[in-house]
């Protein structure tokens, strides 16, 4: 559950910083939100929740 809250704020964050310095409008971000939403309840859901799932694993395991 911690994971998809910080990719949540993460993702309102990037959308913002859109919004404010790139130019993306406020109607594009909402777009891309029903997007998400609609996304979350079809059947790709799974995948999607497992690529970001195991690219967070990836990331996670990465040493410096």
């Amino acid at each position: 559950m911690a994971l998809s809250i910080s990719m949540s704020v993460l993702l309102l964050i990037i959308v913002f910083m859109l919004v404010n310095k790139a130019g993306l409008k406020a109607v594009h971000a909402i777009v891309c939100v029903l997007l998400g939403f609609y996304l979350a309840s079809s059947s790709v859901a799974p995948t999607i929740d497992d690529l970001t799932t195991n690219v967070a694993d990836m990331i996670g395991g990465v040493k410096i």
